[in-house]
């Protein structure tokens, strides 16, 4: 049974977080970087949350457990600000602002982690009926950055409205990067608060995430969660080493070279496009989502009255074979592959399979 002491062991080893974790290394890892050194700190990472504000660029930030975590701590922190009574009552929302404003067509799987803050939500479909619904119990504003094609008040002007009224406004942008410019972008344009994914694009801690915004916002976040005892996020607590990891994988993501990132990806794309394209009637497309996992993914289509096996099938194979392949899911008449968190040589693995099992059915 794994224990932490093993797993800091392992982690030590490599070279990404060797040097974050002892202050002193045998002299084989004397090249690795001193990261506390750097941030001029002793061995306490509350600096973390600096150093990623200042590489994005905004006025503070924090490292949350995860996208949803940042969302219920975000919210707690609009709705009690510093107020310690506040901030142990709820989710008892007596006498406080607890309505969130969010359009009708922004309502996504997640929030529930903002609903256990005790909230209601004001659900709105027009710029008018959002500034009908602000009133004194307004405790914020809520926008999915994914929805934003779908919904009548766009990034920007929510954002806006947000400032007009004198209400913070939270988008939560959980899967947006890359663009590598949308971890500045939101709160360029104006919203109080901003949520990231740790892992996806970021490629740091999958349990991580980010979030970022109005210094304010973020020193009530950080009381309405851990160390803090009889807090509604006591229990979301992140530890030293993904704080640094965070901080870490923000930095190399920054240093990245996107231009390269997407050759790669379309080349993988390439890889697996050749592999099927010769079985009959199978043709294959590159396309990239409009903003949630910004990315080249492929799509393969096929006729079934040629290749006798429907996408939900190819679908199980890959799933139940070895390795284990997860398409992306989507609609029941196409198979739809992400290729931006394959290992170098997946894409080869994958390929041969989907080639001997559409083959098999044709």
């Amino acid at each position: 049974m794994p224990n932490r002491r093993n797993f800091l062991k392992t982690l030590s080893s490599l070279p990404l977080v060797g040097g974050l974790l002892a202050p002193k290394r045998t002299s084989a890892a004397s090249d690795r970087r001193d990261y506390f050194k750097e941030l001029g700190v002793r061995p306490i990472i509350n600096a973390a949350g600096r150093r990623i504000a200042e590489l994005v660029g905004c006025e503070a930030a924090m490292v949350t457990a995860g996208a949803a975590s940042a969302l219920t701590l975000g919210t707690a922190a609009c709705m009690t600000g510093s107020n310690p009574d506040l901030i142990h009552r709820l989710p008892d929302t007596t006498g406080m602002k607890n309505e969130v404003i969010i359009q009708k067509s922004h309502h996504f799987g997640y929030e529930h982690a903002v609903r256990n803050c005790g909230i209601r939500f004001v659900e709105v479909e027009t710029e008018a009926d959002l500034e009908r619904a602000v009133n004194e119990r307004t405790a914020m504003m809520l926008f999915l950055n994914y929805a934003d094609p779908t919904g009548q008040t766009k990034a920007d002007r929510f954002a806006e409205l947000g400032r007009k009224y004198s209400v913070p406004t939270f988008n939560d942008c959980a899967a947006d990067v890359p663009p590598t410019e949308n971890l500045s972008r939101y709160l360029k344009t104006g919203f109080s608060l901003v949520t990231f994914s740790g892992g996806k694009g970021l490629r740091g801690p999958q349990s991580a995430g980010l979030l970022l915004g109005r210094k304010d916002l973020i020193a009530a976040a950080r009381l309405n969660g851990p160390p803090n005892s009889d807090t509604i996020g006591r229990g979301m607590k992140v530890n030293k080493e993904e704080m640094v990891a965070m901080m870490v994988a923000v930095e190399l993501y920054l240093k990245r070279d996107h231009a390269a990132d997407e050759r790669e990806w379309r080349r993988r794309i390439d890889v697996i496009s050749r592999a099927v394209s010769s079985i009959p009637t199978v043709s294959t497309e590159t396309y990239v989502p409009e903003i949630a996992n910004h990315v080249p993914h492929m799509r393969i289509r096929w006729e079934e009255n040629r290749v006798k096996i429907s996408s939900a099938e190819v679908q199980r194979q890959l799933r139940e074979g070895t390795p284990s392949i997860e398409p992306v899911p989507g609609p029941k008449d196409v198979l739809a592959i992400g290729v931006w968190m394959m290992q170098q040589g997946d894409e080869k693995i994958v390929a041969r399979r989907l080639r001997d099992i559409l083959r098999a059915a044709a």
